[in-house]
């Protein structure tokens, strides 16, 4: 290893190209993966930005914004779980928006509760703001999404499904993939989306201990005519629906895939061209005698050290260009599991690379040293 890292580092000129290589496939990776994560992370805002352990739904809902109405009865057979502590309705559907100077936009109703200890109210909306939605027809929506709704802010009146709707308030970081949200109560939403009496989109539950939520979800889904979710598990299914349903995710693991191809063939070009430049003190190590795996297991560790200072290199940049992206409006998520993935497949095509450089060494002879 001291070997290794000595010859790095006074041929570093040489192994620099390595490094920037390695550096750039961790960054490319990183960031497109966590682009991807942040995107898609939009589409279960509804789950994540609440306070319930346990979502009920229709049977096979794929994702929180295609939920379907079922019986309001529901909502007792959650509530008399001996774990639950409290269950109240939700509810969400598709709308059309129809702007006050013409044109129409498809949004997403959300109606909830709006008590202090709602489980459905998103946590953005403030005690003030759950007030205020309390008057008919009274919404909330996202500051970002004025524009495409083609309002200028709190005070303007529009059209939900025909009937008039007046902004309250405004909340930040609540954008939308598939229409803007739009916030309000249950009884506003009901007219909204024109769900009928005694139905709903969701049962939302909180346990009296929230470890205790798979153990009454398991047991709910025993039902054949509903489907019950752990909060984190609805979050994960409803990114995964938009992920295979948009096919995004296959775009950007192309695109990171390209790049680590082309991490891996200039690292390995690299590594074969300094092993290749120092052939001849190769060859004196083999007329000392050394044999051909240790100097093999020596560019072995010149390519795990040209990885190690590559993905050094990339750890910085990655969180860096994300908090730009960020100023600039896109989320991208970069949570230890993600680096730590990022790292390891970074690491295998460094250590790939140093094993296609190994072809160099069947050159190394003593008899070169008389050439």
């Amino acid at each position: 290893m001291s070997y290794s890292l000595a010859t790095l580092w006074h041929e570093r000129q040489r192994f620099l190209p390595g490094v920037l290589a390695v550096a750039f496939s961790a960054l490319l990776i990183a960031l497109q993966c966590g682009l991807l994560l942040g995107l898609f992370s939009i589409t279960s805002i509804p789950i994540d930005h609440t306070q319930a352990d346990i979502w009920v739904g229709a049977p096979s809902v794929l994702s929180v914004d295609v939920g379907r109405a079922i019986p309001e009865s529901y909502l007792a057979r959650v509530a008399s779980q001996p774990e639950v502590s409290e269950a109240e309705i939700y509810l969400q559907g598709f709308a059309y928006w129809t702007k006050p100077n013409g044109g129409s936009e498809l949004c997403i109703v959300i109606g909830s509760r709006l008590g202090d200890s709602a489980l459905g109210a998103v946590r953005e909306l403030t005690p003030e703001l759950r007030a205020r939605l309390t008057e008919p027809g009274a919404i909330v929506v996202d500051e970002s999404e004025l524009g495409r709704l083609g309002i200028h802010g709190m005070g303007d009146t529009a059209e939900i499904s025909g009937q008039r709707v007046r902004v309250v308030g405004l909340v930040h970081g609540m954008k939308s993939i598939a229409g803007p949200y739009v916030f309000c109560s249950i009884e506003t939403a009901r007219v909204k989306i024109r769900v009928m009496e005694r139905q709903m989109t969701y049962v939302l539950a909180r346990c009296k201990d929230s470890a205790d939520a798979p153990a009454v979800v398991e047991r709910l889904n025993k039902y054949p005519n509903m489907a019950a979710f752990t909060s984190k598990e609805f979050s994960f299914r409803s990114q995964l629906h938009w992920l295979t349903k948009t096919k995004a995710g296959i775009a950007f693991g192309y695109a990171a895939a390209l790049g680590l191809l082309v991490g891996a063939v200039v690292t390995s070009q690299t590594l074969y061209a300094a092993v290749a430049a120092s052939l001849r003190e190769y060859a004196v190590l083999r007329a000392l005698g050394i044999p051909r795996w240790r100097m093999a297991l020596t560019v072995l560790a010149q390519s795990f050290w040209v990885g190690i200072a590559g993905i050094g290199l990339a750890l910085p940049a990655a969180f860096g260009l994300a908090w730009v992206a960020g100023v600039f409006g896109a989320n991208v998520k970069l949570p230890w599991e993600l680096i730590g993935i990022a790292g390891a497949v970074t690491m295998v095509m460094a250590l790939l690379s140093g094993f296609m450089a190994l072809r160099s060494l069947r050159l190394v002879e003593p008899a070169a040293l008389l050439r």
